[in-house]
């Protein structure tokens, strides 16, 4: 399903700003430690994630809720912020979803993830949609996502103003936590909300839980190809401890962190539906490393976009960066110009589609970066469907984990962010909160 090409990290491919020999071999001794450790866990059902990829899925519950979002729909709105958004939200983007051009499949409903606090931004989406035909799916492990429960109340009184009162139960569903004390749980039962319980995984490594897989659901997508992908990747770090995708990828990752400080791990796609993967990705990256004074920065950029923004800075600043660079197989993909259009100065152009230039670009962009002493990991697939989803989901997830093994830190926990979410909590209230 994919491949990584390390050699452009590597001492022996770019000079000294690469990984050493020796580095490399001690990095991927400790990894594959750390992988060890992990199948361990697996083995003894200690890994939730692993857990969730092999575990049914209970489709009868998620048709269920589905069923009763989709019905006479015209506008679907996903309440959820972070993980409760930014997974699904990656696996959307496969329908070409938030790009130019996209139109909803015949007889679906247009979706709509309003992730980012902005009243001014959710008001004109509720003024656009029909409120008759539109329905809310709000997503909290938590049931107590301030930015999701504000979101879900002015949805709530909007519907109320317009006269569906009495009819709110068939506009809502609610994906939360099982807890009793759960916030968003106690309103849906109130309310009479349809209710699914959120599988026991946190958020940003819950793309391939409900959490992901019931958006995706109600948008056509194969979610049995996104879990195989997913269950492929793992399969093929437990069998080849050694030499997985994972767990070279890994290596590379943390000895450059060791033996060149390389503090920044900078991912570019080379595929526009891979546009909000880069978000999930940092911050699966940031919330699981950054802690105890450690961890590495997570960037995120589209090419060729981003050759036109930040290749100057890549090539040219601070070598402290690891590129991993997502490309796929694009030459032909396209059609051709007019012949007539592309004599003289624009010969070069003849017969040539954008999938040609694109395929240039990105082969250019990786050499480039290694011929200027920039390690550079390239992961390559055939082409992006939902099984090489699956697998990329999955290979971002394990290479974190893994990573957060060698560094000492947890990455399940997020305590800074909590800190941020008590205070503001408090300032709602009307409190003032000391220093």
């Amino acid at each position: 399903m994919y491949v990584c090409d390390i050699n452009r990290s590597l001492a022996s491919s770019i000079g000294a700003a690469g990984l050493s020999d020796r580095g490399f071999q001690d990095a991927l001794t400790r990894t594959q430690g750390a992988v060890t450790r992990l199948q361990e866990k697996h083995l003894a059902e200690n890994f939730p994630l692993g857990r969730l990829i092999q575990a049914p899925v209970p489709w009868a519950e998620m048709q269920d809720l589905g069923n009763h979002l989709l019905k006479d729909t015209s506008d679907l709105i996903v309440l959820g912020i972070g993980g409760s958004s930014l997974g699904g939200q990656a696996l959307a983007q496969l329908t070409g979803w938030g790009l130019p051009g996209h139109r909803p499949t015949a007889g679906r409903p247009n979706f709509h993830f309003p992730e980012n606090l902005d009243a001014l931004t959710f008001e004109r989406l509720l003024d656009t949609c029909d409120l008759r035909s539109t329905r809310f799916l709000v997503i909290s492990k938590s049931g107590g996502t301030a930015e999701t429960l504000s979101q879900m109340l002015r949805a709530m009184s909007a519907i109320d103003a317009a006269g569906g009162g009495r009819y709110m139960k068939y506009h809502f569903g609610v994906l939360t936590g099982p807890e009793e004390d759960n916030p968003l749980r106690k309103m849906a039962q109130a309310q009479g909300f349809p209710c699914l319980t959120h599988q026991p995984i946190g958020g940003r490594f819950a793309a391939l839980s409900h959490t992901g897989l019931l958006p995706a659901m109600m948008m056509g997508l194969d979610i049995e190809g996104l879990r195989q992908g997913a269950r492929a990747t793992l399969a093929t770090l437990f069998d080849d401890l050694a030499t997985s995708p994972v767990t070279r990828a890994v290596a590379v990752s943390f000895g450059l962190l060791q033996e060149k400080n390389i503090s920044q791990l900078a991912l570019t796609s080379y595929d526009d539906r891979l546009q909000r993967f880069g978000l999930w990705f940092r911050q699966l990256v940031g919330e699981s490393l950054g802690k105890q004074g450690k961890g590495v920065t997570p960037l995120a950029g589209i090419g060729p976009v981003d050759q036109h923004s930040q290749l100057q800075l890549y090539l040219a600043g601070a070598n402290d960066k690891l590129h991993t660079i997502i490309t796929r197989d694009v030459k032909g993909e396209g059609v051709a110009p007019a012949p007539h259009l592309t004599s003289g100065s624009l010969s070069a152009y003849a017969g040539k589609t954008i999938g040609d230039l694109l395929e240039a670009e990105q082969r250019a962009t990786i050499e480039t970066l290694g011929l200027n002493g920039r390690p550079v990991l390239n992961i390559h697939i055939p082409r992006l469907d939902e099984e090489s989803l699956g697998a990329l989901l999955m290979h971002f997830m394990l290479k974190t984990i893994l990573l957060a093994d060698l560094m000492g830190v947890d990455p399940y926990d997020q305590p800074a962010v909590e800190q941020g979410k008590i205070r503001a909590r408090a300032y709602l209230a009307g409190e003032h909160p000391e220093a």
